[in-house]
């Protein structure tokens, strides 16, 4: 390779680190914990999943009974969707199929228009999207900044552009140190400049998750760009925004079904049909159950899910029963071969949740995690370094210590902020009816940005690394205290009692939380530096050594 294609790709992967950095850092950090978006669920509604409440375990016929004493479902069409592992599924009740149309009202007129909420499976209680918002929802969206959706898909298209950036300073940088990458793996230089430190950290840390982070660039890219942007776009202008068509092609449509208008004369149950398809296929594992006409002599059952994975990494099956007389008229085995771009598409999906593995796959999907948060925190900083030099005009070097004040600042603030907005969770969100959405965006933010500005103006990296570490874990201590004293989730309760998707999250932060007071106590601050620009004295090797 020419110097100057070295050069160019050296500079371009500095150039596109330096821009994504913050982005990429929340995207990564949120991420991180919401690969426990549900266990954090369970921690927070004290609704253990581990109990086994899920949709194929639900007593349909006890849920179809109340919900037509309370709500009134005949001649309606209704989905139950159990979007993820917890105690509550999503259903869904269309208008009545017989319901008037006035003009100006939509699909108002006597049949009143369709509904949706949350039930719990367990004690079959109800809830709006406002009561059953949670902060395991909260950081899982804004892992691609989905709060930032006021213009159309505005969050989605940035988190789109992050991960096309990503994935080009992933490959420059595996390029540009792949003559030196195996040596330079094992160079570390603590006691020397403060450049060397952080440089061997970056590459020895970046070796060691590179295959996680190339993985996580690849299906972003195409889960962001590819099902939010250009889905859209195929949409406009291949279908010419006839989304109806589009669907029906790509399979998203749910099959339609006639309504007849005559009742259905024979008694059924769901319950048999879900007991019939669990004996068909042992194995499979419903996660959207839809009925069609319910009430109809025409009614239809459609159960949907997959199999597991030690059984078939890639499956989809579904089978649909005409109620009138029990028989199977559509049938997709969950076993069988899937198409090319079918079976793609799972394992893209399925790479990127990492929800196939268990939760020790999680645990290390996590740490991977966290560890490409400080390859980015170290990029910065090598960054800041190489350009802190004396040759450098007096203003670049003031405008590039502020700029990394306000980096690190936000970047290490989210810590101590995701940790006191648990704590805070458990103490003012405990009344059924609090707006929880409001309640934990403005915990979140507010902290975040309060702590963001005060690491910034005290103008010393050194500082805030130390003390956000220690602030984290002071509060992060509080998590499994304040569950234990309010809700009695104590850590040996919830071990005991086999919920062990509560206990993890405690766990957890009892272990990150230890962690991080043990790492910021042995961060020893020196002498700060006088501020860029200000000063012709000799500058300092270090401003923080690990003692």
């Amino acid at each position: 390779m020419s110097n100057r294609i070295y050069n160019i790709l050296f500079h371009t992967h500095t150039i596109s680190g330096i821009i994504i950095s913050v982005a990429l850092y929340v995207i990564f950090f949120a991420g991180s914990f919401s690969f426990f978006r549900d266990e954090i669920i369970s921690w927070e509604r004290n609704e253990s999943i581990s109990e086994g409440w899920a949709l194929q375990e639900m007593d349909f016929d006890l849920v179809l009974d109340t919900l037509q004493a309370r709500k009134g479902i005949a001649k309606t069409d209704l989905v139950f969707n159990q979007y993820y592992d917890e105690q509550r599924t999503g259903v869904t009740i269309s208008a009545p199929k017989d319901a008037v149309v006035k003009e100006g009202e939509g699909r108002r007129g006597r049949g009143g228009r369709g509904n949706f909420f949350y039930m719990n499976t367990q004690d079959l209680k109800t809830y709006d999207y406002q009561e059953s918002y949670s902060f395991g929802e909260f950081l899982y969206r804004l892992h691609f900044f989905a709060q930032l959706n006021f213009y159309g898909r505005s969050g989605y298209l940035l988190a789109g552009i992050i991960a096309f950036f990503f994935l080009f300073a992933v490959i420059t940088g595996v390029i540009v140190h792949w003559k030196k990458i195996i040596s330079n793996f094992y160079i570390f230089r603590p006691n020397n400049s403060i450049k060397n430190l952080w440089t061997d950290a970056h590459t020895a840390l970046g070796i060691i998750g590179l295959p996680y982070q190339f993985m996580f660039a690849l299906t972003g890219v195409y889960i962001i760009v590819g099902l939010t942007i250009m889905s859209p776009a195929i949409i406009s202008y291949a279908y010419e925004g006839n989304q109806e068509k589009a669907y029906d092609d790509f399979g998203f449509n749910p099959p339609k079904y006639e309504f007849v208008g005559k009742p259905l004369e024979r008694d059924f149950s769901v319950n048999g049909l879900l007991a019939q398809t669990k004996e068909k296929w042992p194995e499979f594992h419903v996660h959207n159950a839809s009925i069609f006409n319910y009430g109809d002599e025409n009614m239809h059952v459609q159960f949907t899910g997959k199999s597991d994975y030690d059984k078939k990494f890639a499956s989809s099956g579904t089978i649909t029963y005409r109620v009138a007389d029990g028989e199977i008229v559509v049938e997709k085995s969950p076993f069988q071969e899937v198409s090319y771009l079918d079976g793609a598409r799972a394992v893209i999906l399925r790479l990127h949740f990492g929800d196939f593995g268990g939760k020790g796959l999680k645990l290390i999907y996590f740490a991977l995690g966290l560890l490409t948060c400080f390859v980015i925190v170290s990029g910065v900083m090598i960054w800041l370094v190489a350009r802190d030099k004396k040759h450098v005009s007096p203003i670049k070097r003031k405008f590039n210590a502020w700029l990394v004040w306000f980096y690190l600042g936000g970047c290490l603030s989210m810590f101590p902020a995701t940790a006191f907005t648990f704590v805070m969770i458990k103490v003012g969100l405990q009344d059924p009816v609090a707006d929880r959405s409001t309640f934990i965006f403005q915990t979140f933010f507010w902290s975040w940005l309060a702590l963001t500005l005060i690491f910034t103006f005290l103008r010393n990296n050194a500082v805030t690394n130390k003390f956000t570490m220690i602030l984290g874990g002071i509060i992060g201590l509080g998590v499994p205290l304040m569950n234990g004293l309010i809700s009695g989730n104590w850590l040996w309760i919830t071990l005991r009692n086999g919920q062990t998707d509560i206990f993890l999250i405690d766990a957890l932060w009892l272990v990150i939380s230890v962690s991080a007071i043990l790492i910021g106590l042995k961060m020893k601050l020196k002498k700060a530096e006088e501020e860029p620009g200000k000063t012709t004295a000799p500058r300092r090797k270090s401003a923080v050594a690990v003692g």
